[in-house]
Formats: C-alpha cells, sequence, structure tokens
C-alpha cells in the first residue's frame, strides 16, 4: 500500500511579503504550515535581512517555478558609503573603511555606467555553487571564496535619495544579478567602500507589492478555507507564455506524456500568441477550456510535445 502523502494536494502561488529576520526556507515552511500544503518552494532566495516579495509556490505550482525565477526583479535598497564587509550587506564582518562620501552628483554621473549588461563577481556568501557546495558554506568555514564573473542586466537603476554616508536606490534587473555586488562595484568606482544596509524587493515578474500579503495576515487563517483568498493560480508564474485551450483526445494524450500533432486551427492560434518568427522551440501553456492546467509543452517538428504535465490528483 502507497504511503498517503503528509498534507493536502494545494496548488497555486502565495506571494508573501517576507518580513526583516526571516530566512526564505522559514518563510516558505510557515507558508505551507498555514495552508497544509504537501508541497511548497519558491522562487528566488530573500536574505533574512531582506523583505518584499517572496513568491511561494505550492503543489503543482512547484513546476512553474523555473519560469517565475527567470523573471524581471524590482529592489529597493540602502547603500551604505564608507565600509565594506566579507558579506557585502550589513549582517558581515568589517574588512574595510573609506573616509571618502560621494555626492549626489557624483552618484548620478556613475549610473549609466551601472546600467545596461554588466559583468558582475557574486558575493562570497551566495548560492552559488563551488565544487558542488554552495559559496557562503565554504565563506563561513574560513575557506577563500573565487567565483567567476556572470553577464547579467540592469534595465534600470535610479537614484530616490542621497545623504550624508548613504543613499537609497532602485533597480530593475535581469536573473542573477546580485544587488549586494551591484553595490559594492559602484562604491568602489566612486572611490569609496559600500554595503546594503537594506533591502526590499518590490516585484517579480508580473506580482508587484500590492500583491503581497504578510504572515501577520495568513496565520490567523490557519488549516482555513479563508486563507486560499491569498492563492493565487499556477498560470500567473507563466505571464507572456502563449496560452492554448486543448480538449478532448488531444487533452488525455497530453496528460499521458504524448505529443499532439498541431493542426491548422491550433496552428492559427499559437501564430497569434507569438507573433512573427519560428515557433520551434517555443513554449506554450496548454490548459482547458475552463481554465485549468493541463502542461507546458514544447513545439517540435510540428508537434507539442509535453514536458511538464500539471497533475491534481491527490
Amino acid at each position: 500500500m502507497a504511503r498517503r502523502k503528509k498534507g493536502q494536494p494545494v496548488h497555486g502561488w502565495v506571494i508573501l511579503d517576507k518580513p526583516l529576520g526571516m530566512g526564505s526556507t522559514q518563510a516558505v515552511a510557515a507558508v505551507r504550515r498555514i495552508f497544509d500544503a504537501q508541497k511548497a518552494g519558491h522562487a528566488g532566495t530573500l536574505d533574512p535581512m531582506a523583505t518584499g516579495i517572496l513568491a511561494i509556490a505550492l503543489g503543482e505550482a512547484t513546476k512553474t517555478v523555473p519560469f517565475a525565477m527567470d523573471s524581471d526583479k524590482t529592489y529597493r535598497f540602502t547603500a551604505t558609503w564608507g565600509i565594506s564587509r566579507d558579506s557585502d550587506d550589513a549582517e558581515g564582518k568589517v574588512t574595510g573603511t573609506s573616509d571618502v562620501r560621494p555626492s549626489r552628483d557624483a552618484i548620478e554621473a556613475m549610473l549609466p555606467r551601472f546600467t545596461g549588461v554588466l559583468s558582475q563577481v557574486p558575493p562570497a556568501y551566495s548560492a552559488v555553487r563551488v565544487g558542488g557546495e554552495r559559496a557562503y558554506d565554504l565563506a563561513r568555514d574560513g575557506e577563500e571564496v573565487v567565483l567567476e564573473p556572470r553577464e547579467i542586466e540592469v534595465f534600470e537603476a535610479r537614484l530616490l535619495n542621497a545623504v550624508q554616508g548613504s543613499a537609497e536606490f532602485e533597480i530593475t534587473c535581469s536573473k542573477g544579478t546580485y544587488v549586494r555586488s551591484w553595490v559594492r562595484d559602484i562604491a568602489l568606482a566612486l572611490g569609496t567602500l559600500g554595503h546594503v544596509s537594506a533591502l526590499r524587493r518590490t516585484r517579480l515578474g508580473a506580482w508587484e507589492e500590492k500583491d503581497a500579503v504578510t504572515l501577520e495576515t495568513l496565520t490567523p487563517f490557519m488549516h482555513s478555507p479563508a486563507a486560499f483568498g491569498y492563492l493565487k493560480p499556477l498560470s500567473t508564474a507563466l505571464d507572456g507564455i502563449p496560452a492554448l485551450a486543448v480538449t478532448g483526445s488531444d487533452t488525455v494524450r497530453i496528460r499521458s506524456g504524448n505529443p499532439i500533432l498541431i493542426r491548422s486551427n491550433l496552428f492559427a492560434r499559437m501564430k497569434d500568441g507569438f507573433g512573427e518568427g519560428e515557433l520551434t522551440g517555443q513554449t506554450v501553456y496548454l490548459e482547458e477550456p475552463d481554465g485549468t492546467p493541463v502542461a507546458l509543452a514544447e513545439i517540435a517538428a510540428g508537434e507539442l510535445r509535453p514536458f511538464r504535465v500539471f497533475n491534481f490528483t491527490p
């Protein structure tokens, strides 16, 4: 006899406004308990000192996590000048000091150099894997961590405020961007040292601050149907991916993991979704006419080939 899964088959996204001082893993566990969900995950870690949008996937929504993680993000944060720390944020040990405090004009003039496609070295205290281990684990053990630069993109960077010793910024950036590295690097370019002293994620893909709910709001609804008012559909993580309705035998084949042929009526609908260009290799979100998710499929050789099939059976 198969073992019964612990928890309930809950499926969807909870957009949490993560509180200060709580780790992402702790936040996921708290939300999972509130919904009594069998399975949970998140789309992009927030450090304990960071607040804001932590997108938590429950049940079959965990199959859409990679798409949420690929989304652009917006952060609002404070850089403190004159002090460098080994973690590049306020939680690390001081590694250097500088008497230089950049002016507002100097910061504004430097922003174009830190906008666009950039080469960025992640912080030593990061989740990047080095030889199979997390960089932060190696750093905490006192080992020297050498990370390779990676290409990221900052689409927009704005200086919101500048006072003696610190500045507040807002940036919109690509997957893989480390705000701590951005602050470290712009401080060096300004002839000083710096670290992140406050950080808030205000947008992740289509999700904004107005979509987020606090743990204080959710906790009173522990194991209560009222909590489901804060559960967003699985498909909300697939913003920008064309959706296509499938019915009858096509649905059965897709749910069994088998491809279906792209007939002329399907092709016309997909062209409307994708616009001009090559369809081969593109991803399509398949759903039933009533909106029930079916699968994510790839277009290949005139077929829709499912690679993530959604299963809502207990």
